[in-house]
């Protein structure tokens, strides 16, 4: 119990010091406890899940700050993200899906981003998208067998599913330890610069990170 009250309080005095609040985050206001919880298998480490959309100009401005933050967890989290799809042919999470699958994000998810909101190239169509992964560096013919994999289709499918047993309804929203949500809609405040909203919600994860970790440790979960 101690040190699930020494873990709190310095999530507390972090999340102060990013100007949200001296006290902690609440729930409710800075952040909600989903009802059903989603089990996750990642033993002591705690599940981070940000949802996305690549046409998103909000997912794209926290892009460089989630980076940064996850590589600051280093070990205490396993981080992975979800894109929203449109449908079941939506050509950003289904070229999203492929990438994860070939191990290839890296060097292609930042380019992505960059061409929707800096070329203002919108990569409406499976072609659009394979060409700027092709430019990338990835293979074509590569790609496009994953691209067609059962695996790939079958999470396509899927992707709605997931979404909804999140309660998820908009991007960017992280979810932590499966039950703890937060977005920079609800840790930022009205009239807020959107970056410092961006800055308020990574406090509000170090917060609900501390805070699943400890419990995890004492055995509460």
């Amino acid at each position: 119990m101690r040190y699930l009250r020494f873990m709190l309080a310095a999530a507390t005095l972090a999340f102060s010091a990013a100007g949200v609040s001296a006290a902690e985050p609440v729930n409710g206001t800075e952040y909600k406890v989903l009802d059903t919880p989603v089990r996750n298998d990642t033993g002591a480490k705690v599940e981070v899940i940000e949802f996305f959309m690549y046409s998103c100009p909000h997912c794209n401005s926290l892009e460089p700050l989630m980076s940064d933050w996850v590589k600051k967890q280093g070990d205490k989290i396993v981080f992975r993200r979800i894109h929203f799809a449109s449908s079941e042919k939506d050509p950003h999470a289904h070229a999203y899906l492929t990438l994860e699958a070939m191990g290839k994000l890296e060097g292609v998810h930042d380019k992505i981003f960059r061409a929707i909101h800096v070329e203002r190239n919108r990569l409406r169509s499976d072609d659009a998208m394979t060409d700027v992964v092709v430019k990338a560096g990835v293979d074509k013919a590569k790609y496009l067998e994953y691209f067609n994999s059962f695996g790939v289709q079958t999470k396509m499918k899927r992707s709605n599913q997931l979404v909804s047993s999140y309660k998820v309804d908009s991007a960017p929203t992280i979810v932590i330890d499966g039950r703890f949500v937060t977005s920079p809609t609800q840790a930022g405040r009205p009239g807020q610069p959107e970056m410092v909203s961006m800055q308020n919600t990574l406090a509000v994860m170090d917060y609900l990170v501390a805070k699943a970790a400890a419990e995890k440790k004492a055995g509460k979960k």
